[in-house]
């Protein structure tokens, strides 16, 4: 492989994109949109003490749900778009190697990506104005950003390699990103209601005047959910990677944007139900319960098993594709164009 040759390959098919007045139209509504929902957000957020935390969360969100559903359609027929064009060939039998078309065509689909990103920052920026954005959450927040927008082009180019025709590549990609985005909710909700387990809860008997019998106690039985054992169907969700990746920032021991709000919701599945039971009869009342940040500390993050999950889903696509598109072929699929 010869790194002039991936940045020649990659330089081809941005040039083919920049011809485009499509490419520029999607560009244009990206920024209106992108200028709609960080108007939104203000008035959302104008009443809290630090506004920008809302903001920030919201915007960041937004660009990844724009990757997901834009990358498939820019990376998904890569290899085949150009094969039944006829232009693969003429490139495989130069000095490139199969290694310098494939990761040409990931660049080009990563550079993409990365356009929307940048368009993104200043957007971003101005969430950071707001204030409760901390350099840290803004550098993590783009780096998460910038690995789903490589995973989810690599997955377009493996599956452009591995199917012959390239409507049925980028629906295949669609289907890949909805099974993380949307398949591992699913997964979750269907895993947790299924496996349940039987509890026993305890009440004091009240008497007719609302007052407890503090020497006699009701038992019954109930069957409860145990989301925690499939919580792990969540972590290869990309915007659970992004929101448990991102630090949180909490006031009062509560969280202030999106990301807060998601990883609390994700890192409370993780505890293990138990019955509730409070005693009226005993002295000092009711207990205080715990904030939300108190209660995550006891929670494993997951961000890095989620995303190495969709790394392997991502490389394995890869290879096959590179070794699909390897010569000279000893088969193809019937109806491969060549030349």
């Amino acid at each position: 492989m010869s790194g002039s040759r991936i940045l020649t390959i990659a330089r081809l098919e941005l040039t083919q994109r920049l011809r485009s007045v499509g490419w520029y139209v999607l560009l244009g509504i990206f920024v209106v949109l992108l200028l709609g929902i960080t108007a939104l957000s203000f008035l959302i957020f104008s009443n809290n003490e630090l506004p920008g935390a809302g903001v920030f969360s919201i915007i960041v969100n937004f660009v990844l749900l724009l990757v997901v559903l834009v990358s498939p359609t820019l990376s998904g027929n890569a290899i085949n778009g150009d094969r039944d064009a006829a232009t693969l060939a003429p490139i495989q039998v130069t000095a490139a190697t199969t290694g310098d078309i494939m990761l040409g065509k990931l660049l080009a689909a990563v550079a993409t990506g990365c356009a929307f990103l940048l368009i993104a920052v200043p957007f971003l920026a101005a969430g950071m104005l707001g204030g409760g954005v901390t350099p840290g959450m803004f550098f993590v927040s783009l780096l998460v950003l910038l690995a789903e927008t490589i995973v989810v082009a690599a997955m377009g180019v493996g599956l452009s390699g591995l199917i012959a025709r390239p409507l049925f590549s980028i629906a295949a990609t669609y289907l890949v990103v909805a099974a993380l985005v949307i398949g591992t909710l699913i997964a979750f909700g269907l895993g947790g209601a299924a496996l349940r387990t039987e509890f026993t809860q305890q009440e004091r008997m009240w008497d007719e005047s609302g007052e407890p019998i503090c020497d006699e106690w009701q038992e019954y039985t109930y069957e409860q959910p145990r989301f925690d054992l499939v919580w792990g169907f969540l972590a290869a969700n990309p915007f659970v990677v992004l929101a448990d990746a991102t630090p949180t920032p909490f006031v009062d021991g509560y969280p202030q944007d999106l990301f807060g709000q998601v990883k609390y919701g994700v890192r409370i599945t993780q505890v293990r139900p138990e019955p509730q039971r409070w005693d009226p009869c005993e002295a000092g009342g009711p207990q205080t319960s715990p904030t939300p940040e108190e209660q995550m500390r006891g929670t494993a993050p997951s961000w890095f098993v989620g995303l190495g999950i969709q790394l392997v889903i991502a490389g394995g696509l890869f290879a096959g594709a590179w070794s699909r598109t390897r010569t000279p072929a000893r088969r193809l699929p019937p109806g491969t164009r060549i030349a």
